[in-house]
């Protein structure tokens, strides 16, 4: 069984979108002036931030239970999260260090 569109206004059949091709996509981003694409040289100008909220998910942590392991204050984590501030670098590179191997690092706040 097969289903048509129709519009509701006009009652004529809808036909479905022609999709783009991969060239056609290219060139129109290309011919946009307010959306061009990101070349290299923009990739390397942009710095990486590690994400707060990304490194919690993955270790499947509350933000209070992340905050008590790695002894960072919740409003600041909260902060980090919503993009209400941005870490510093000491902070960039303890998120990095956390991310790469929480479990030596929560040991190494354990008394």
């Amino acid at each position: 069984m097969r289903k048509t569109t129709t519009s509701s206004r006009t009652g004529k059949r809808l036909e479905p979108l022609r999709p783009m091709t991969e060239a056609e996509v290219m060139a129109a981003a290309l011919a946009d002036p307010d959306a061009k694409p990101l070349t290299p040289d923009d990739f390397k100008r942009m710095k990486r931030i590690p994400r707060a909220k990304i490194i919690r998910r993955a270790l499947g942590l509350t933000q209070e239970e992340f905050s008590a392991r790695f002894r960072i204050p919740l409003g600041t984590l909260r902060d980090w999260e919503q993009g209400a501030a941005e870490p510093d670098q000491a902070a960039r590179a303890y998120l990095t260090v956390i991310a790469r191997n929480p479990k030596a690092v929560a040991d190494a706040l354990t008394p």
